[in-house]
């Protein structure tokens, strides 16, 4: 993992978010990069606060020294109400059920949350409809303080209209809120696209994610971004296979030619998305080599004809730039069906992180 990537990006976020304050997302490991190196470079980078999606993210970060606003991003769930008032993190709250539980070990204390409400996304929030009873309700929480208030964006990427119905909802949230009498000092909805895209969402925090880590969330988006992830193997062995001869489970690659074939120790076990077999590349020496065959979980075979000198050792790149080549998510996620933060997210715990500073 490169370290000055992620310091790299993190100068991007702030120019690009013009003296709003940047909340970190580490949800998900860091998006497959390592939480706490990521956040300890981040910290020491300035960032002003961390996002994660769950009470026990927020818990390991406050155990590594952490001491950075905390907002635990997906609400509560088990019971975590008293660790995370221990921890000093800020809840997301959008069930009046939370409430009740939060007043219950409040004992007197005031219990700052950020308010979310669901403009448009259809998943986490109080929807606009029912957020005068919610806020009538909320009053018979007097430790409840609404520090906050967000939402999520759902076509920052590709829908500006939307974007702008979705800010519509959003004011009109903040003025009911405001109405009865809450406060909130902090109002934010930017992830990673709107922040490029959509300057009129970044009110006081912006919450970049992705681009953090070098993908700005947007293929209409261009900006310096830098991928923090090089991910390499080696070379298990070489061998030929003849005309008619196959590779892998299911057969689903049969030689048409004699072909110099490569195994690589790293599967789907490691995070290598199964949806890649026969579709993607990786690079040895320099050279874009394809993946034939199924991808299994703990080996995959690659196509090394055009690289008549490789041999065990070698190094191979999935994710990187290797003698001037580059491979990045978007590759692998294009190959594989699929979008780059599920190939950053994906790679498992037993891949070793090696965290530099380059």
């Amino acid at each position: 993992m490169l370290l000055d990537a992620i310091a790299h990006n993190m100068r991007v976020v702030r120019e690009a978010a013009n003296g709003r304050k940047v909340l970190a997302v580490v949800k998900a490991d860091a998006y497959g990069h390592g939480v706490v190196p990521v956040a300890h470079r981040l910290q020491a980078e300035g960032v002003d606060g961390f996002g994660v999606a769950l009470a026990e993210e927020g818990i390991e970060l406050r155990e590594a020294g952490i001491d950075r606003a905390i907002l635990v991003l997906n609400g509560i769930s088990g019971g975590a109400h008293r660790d995370i008032i221990a921890a000093a993190l800020t809840p997301v709250l959008y069930e009046i059920s939370e409430a009740r539980a939060f007043e219950s070990v409040a004992e007197g204390r005031p219990i700052d949350v950020h308010l979310k409400v669901d403009t448009g996304m259809g998943r986490l929030g109080v929807p606009l409809a029912e957020l005068d009873p919610f806020l009538r309700e909320l009053r018979s929480f007097p430790s409840i303080r609404v520090a906050g208030l967000m939402t999520h964006l759902s076509t920052a990427d590709t829908d500006p209209d939307y974007v702008a119905e979705q800010l519509r909802g959003f004011k009109q949230a903040e003025g009911l809120v405001r109405r009865f009498g809450h406060v909130p000092a902090v109002l934010h909805a930017a992830n990673s696209a709107a922040l490029f895209r959509h300057p009129e969402t970044h009110f006081d925090w912006v919450r970049p994610g992705i681009s953090l880590y070098g993908y700005p969330g947007s293929d209409s988006v261009d900006v310096p971004l830098r991928p923090a992830m090089r991910w390499r193997t080696e070379v298990l062995r070489v061998r030929m296979l003849q005309q008619g001869e196959s590779a892998g489970y299911g057969r689903t690659f049969r030689a048409t030619r004699p072909t110099r074939l490569a195994t690589i120790p790293l599967g789907y076990g490691d995070g290598l998305l199964r949806s890649a077999s026969n579709r993607g590349h990786v690079l040895i020496r320099g050279v874009r080599c394809p993946i034939v065959g199924n991808v299994a979980m703990d080996l995959t075979t690659v196509d090394v004809s055009q690289v008549p000198d490789a041999s065990i050792g070698d190094e191979v790149l999935l994710l990187g730039v290797q003698d001037g080549v580059s491979l990045d998510a978007r590759d692998l996620a294009e190959a594989a069906g699929t979008i780059p933060y599920e190939v950053l997210t994906n790679v498992s715990r037993r891949v070793p992180r090696v965290y530099v500073n380059g």
